[in-house]
């Protein structure tokens, strides 16, 4: 059982929930570590059992999605966090991401699409649905406040933010790169001490932005 990767599933709609925990239990071999109808009920779960990912609604009474993914930053810094919603509005979407949300997908994107994000978001690379890629992309237009300046990065430093937009693994980056995961870590604590981005989803989105890059 604890070979298998742990998902927590917050959702408040309860015909969803139950398909999912079908769907990743089989087709996926996950184990689900539990199912909770919104951030409270995920809250104290989570005391009570562990989990490696949560598969994170938004628009859930009593706490949402985005307040949920602030906290589980905080108190369960191990944990991974992914956001399979389909409201999609700039602010939030934006929240989401600056609160931590290693992806964020939509809901319509189809099982195959759902597991694929949360392995790949397990291996360390970043999910973001292309449709929310591009509202992320005007809402930081609009908002001087999350652009980033990518100027006083090195050359190699430059090099890891376009490899990790382009959803590679730190070992991906390291065999690509020819040097060692070691130095790819390196690099990547520098890039976030340097930009104040904290997350591979908010570099992804903000170099994106700065660079063109798609």
């Amino acid at each position: 059982m604890r070979d298998k990767l742990r998902v927590l599933i917050v959702e408040d709609d309860v015909l969803l929930s139950e398909s999912l925990e079908i769907v990743l239990s089989v087709k996926g071999d996950m184990y689900i570590a539990g199912v909770a109808r919104n951030g409270d009920e995920a809250l104290s779960m989570l005391r009570i059992v562990e989990a490696d990912i949560a598969l994170v609604d938004l628009k859930m009474e009593k706490m949402d999605g985005v307040e949920l993914i602030r906290h589980i930053r905080e108190e369960y810094p191990g944990m991974k966090t992914l956001v399979l919603t389909t409201f999609y509005s700039d602010k939030d979407i934006a929240g989401a991401i600056q609160n931590g949300a290693s992806g964020y997908i939509l809901k319509g994107s189809g099982v195959e699409s759902i597991i694929a994000a949360i392995v790949n978001v397990m291996a360390g690379r970043s999910v973001i649905d292309e449709k929310v890629m591009k509202r992320l992309s005007e809402y930081i237009k609009k908002n001087d406040n999350l652009s980033r300046d990518f100027r006083g990065l090195t050359k190699r430093e430059l090099d890891i933010c376009e490899l990790i937009a382009k959803g590679y693994s730190n070992e991906q980056m390291a065999k690509s790169l020819f040097i060692s995961e070691g130095t790819v870590k390196n690099h990547i604590s520098s890039i976030y001490e340097k930009t104040g981005l904290r997350s591979r989803a908010k570099l992804t989105s903000s170099y994106i932005e700065s660079s063109g890059l798609f």
